[in-house]
């Protein structure tokens, strides 16, 4: 199988792509919701296994609630294929996913695929389904010497507001300010 090379309108098309799976990562992270909202259509259906399934604003409440209990998470996107016809396209993203559990003795790092379908609807692309595969999993203690010692000069990263990318990259906006909602589920993992 071979490429060709791609049109303008085509690589325009990957680089909102790749902006909107980046940026999930990001509103996960930073616990962001409004900007997790902002990147799905009204009519997108999320799809997290026997965890759950369903529309955006239910996604999110349910996003809020098992972030907290995380203490920390990160999620990275490590490669990403996406198809492209016309205002509609198909991305598999390979993600690592970490989770540090909030009494700071264990963490959780995952290996996973987000099988994304995307639309372009008055010019802006955003999430139509994701569909979130696990494909491996790791857990184990969390080793305190290493994020006191391991470029302990530099700042760490937060859950929110406090993060200092907030105040160092003033292009992404002001997080508004959120309260989320608790229940009494167990820990969930957020991929």
């Amino acid at each position: 199988m071979g490429f060709q090379e791609p049109d303008l309108a085509e690589l325009a098309a990957r680089d909102c792509l790749w902006r909107l799976v980046n940026s999930y990562s990001r509103a996960c992270d930073r616990r962001d919701f409004a900007l997790l909202r902002s990147l799905y259509h009204d009519d997108a259906l999320e799809e997290h296994g026997d965890a759950f399934t369903g529309p955006p604003d239910a996604y999110v409440a349910w996003v809020a609630d098992a972030l907290e209990n995380w203490s920390a998470t990160a999620h990275y996107v490590a490669n990403g294929l996406f198809e492209i016809t016309d205002d509609y396209a198909e991305g598999e993203i390979y993600k690592i996913n970490y989770h540090r559990t909030l009494d700071e003795s264990e963490e959780i790092v995952t290996g996973s695929r987000s099988l994304d379908r995307f639309a372009r609807r008055r010019g802006e692309w955003r999430f139509l389904g994701r569909c979130v595969t696990l494909d491996w999993a790791q857990r184990r203690p969390v080793s305190a010497d290493a994020h006191e010692s391991f470029a302990a000069a530099s700042p760490h990263g937060k859950s929110g507001p406090a993060d200092p990318s907030y105040r160092k990259l003033t292009l992404f906006g002001a997080m508004p300010n959120e309260a989320a909602t608790k229940t009494e589920a167990g820990a969930r993992h957020v991929e």
